[in-house]
C-alpha cells in the first residue's frame, strides 16, 4: 500500500460549522458480533457472520465518506475492524481518510456472541510489539494515530522505559501517539499521562475520553489538554446508548422540539464544547449513522445545553452501570 501525507485539520468549533470534518466514525460497534452498545440488534445482520459484518462495515463506510468524514477509529480489540477498513481502503482506493488504531486489549471472543470473556487487557511492550506488527501488517501505512487503549492512572505503562521508548520509536516513524481512557479516575490519567515526555519531547499528542451528559468529569482535563495543542476526540457520547434507547425525558422534549432523534441531540451537544476537536460516531449500521448525521442540523440553545448538563451523574455510579450492560 502506498504511504500518503498524515495531515489531519482541526476544524475551530462553532455551532455553524459542517460537522464532518470534526467526525470521527468508529468501528467499535461493527468490528465484532457481540458488545455493550445498546440498540444494535436492529441494526446489525441477523447472523452476524463475518461476510455480513463486514458488508454492514463497508456500507457504513461508503456513507461515512459520501458526507465528508474522513477519519476511521478501529482498534486490535474490536474483532475484525482492522481488517475490514483494510478491505475497504483498498478496494475503494480513498487516499484521504485518516486511521487511529489502539492496542492494548487483544480480542478473543472467538467471533461468539456468547464468549465468557470478549477482550482482555495487557498494557506491555511484548503486547505493544505483537500488536504494531499486527496493525501494520494490516494498514501499512495508514495508521496516523496509534493510541494506548483505557489507559488508567494504574497502568504498568508509566513505570515502564523500555515500553515508552517503544512507543517514541514508533512516534519516529511519523505516527502520532494518543491514548484513550475509561473510568471514574480519567482526569487524571489524562494529566498524567500528558506529562509523559521521551528525551524532552511530550510523547502523546492525542486523547480519547469519554464525555458525555452523563459523564463529564473528564471535562476540564480535555480543556487543559486542547490549550496545550493535544488533540481531543470525545468517545461514547451516546453513553453506549443509554441516552437514545431510553432517553432522559429532557432529551427526548428537546429531539422532539428539533425534530430529530435523541441521538442527535447528545452529538449535538458533544460538538459545542470549545476545547472538542472531534466526536467519534460510532453506529452499528448506516441507518444509525443517518440519524446520527442529523446533529448537524440542531442547533441547541443555551438553556437547552444546560438542561442537558444537568443530567450529570456522579462518575463511580456511571462507570459502575456501564459495567453491568451486557455482551450481545
Amino acid at each position: 500500500m502506498v504511504p500518503r501525507p498524515t495531515t489531519v485539520v482541526a476544524v475551530p468549533t462553532t455551532s455553524r460549522q459542517p460537522i464532518a470534518p470534526r467526525v470521527a466514525l468508529g468501528l467499535a460497534a461493527l468490528g465484532r458480533p457481540a458488545y455493550i452498545n445498546l440498540g444494535r440488534e436492529g441494526e446489525l445482520p441477523h447472523d452476524r457472520s463475518v461476510a455480513a459484518m463486514q458488508a454492514a462495515t463497508w456500507e457504513t463506510l461508503d456513507l461515512a465518506y459520501a458526507h465528508g468524514i474522513r477519519w476511521v477509529d478501529v482498534a486490535r480489540s474490536y474483532g475484525r475492524s482492522e481488517e475490514f477498513l483494510a478491505g475497504w481502503l483498498t478496494e475503494r482506493g480513498h487516499s484521504d481518510v485518516t486511521v487511529s488504531s489502539k492496542w492494548g486489549y487483544a480480542y478473543v471472543g472467538e467471533w461468539r456472541t456468547d464468549a465468557t470473556v470478549h477482550e482482555v487487557k495487557e498494557h506491555s511492550l511484548e503486547r505493544l510489539r505483537t500488536q504494531w506488527a499486527q496493525s501494520r501488517a494490516l494498514l501499512d501505512g495508514w495508521i496516523d494515530f496509534y493510541q494506548v487503549h483505557s489507559l488508567t492512572s494504574d497502568s504498568p505503562l508509566f513505570e515502564d522505559a523500555e515500553l515508552l521508548a517503544a512507543l517514541a520509536d514508533i512516534a519516529a516513524e511519523g505516527v502520532r501517539l494518543g491514548f484513550s481512557t475509561s473510568g471514574p479516575g480519567q482526569a487524571d490519567t489524562v494529566r498524567r499521562a500528558l506529562e509523559l515526555e521521551f528525551d524532552g519531547r511530550r510523547l502523546f499528542r492525542a486523547v480519547q475520553s469519554t464525555w458525555n451528559p452523563l459523564e463529564p468529569s473528564v471535562g476540564d482535563a480535555l480543556a487543559e489538554a486542547h490549550r496545550e495543542g493535544v488533540h481531543v476526540l470525545v468517545k461514547e457520547a451516546l453513553a453506549n446508548g443509554r441516552l437514545v434507547v431510553e432517553p432522559p425525558a429532557v432529551i427526548g422534549e428537546i429531539a422532539r422540539r428539533h425534530g430529530v432523534g435523541a441521538d442527535a441531540v447528545v452529538l449535538a451537544a458533544a460538538l459545542c464544547p470549545p476545547w472538542v476537536d472531534s466526536v467519534l460516531f460510532g453506529p452499528a449500521g448506516p441507518g444509525q449513522l443517518r440519524a446520527n448525521l442529523a446533529a448537524e442540523d440542531v442547533r441547541l440553545t443555551e438553556d437547552e445545553l444546560e438542561q442537558i448538563a444537568g443530567l450529570a451523574q456522579p462518575a463511580t455510579r456511571y462507570w459502575q452501570e456501564r459495567a453491568a450492560l451486557p455482551w450481545n
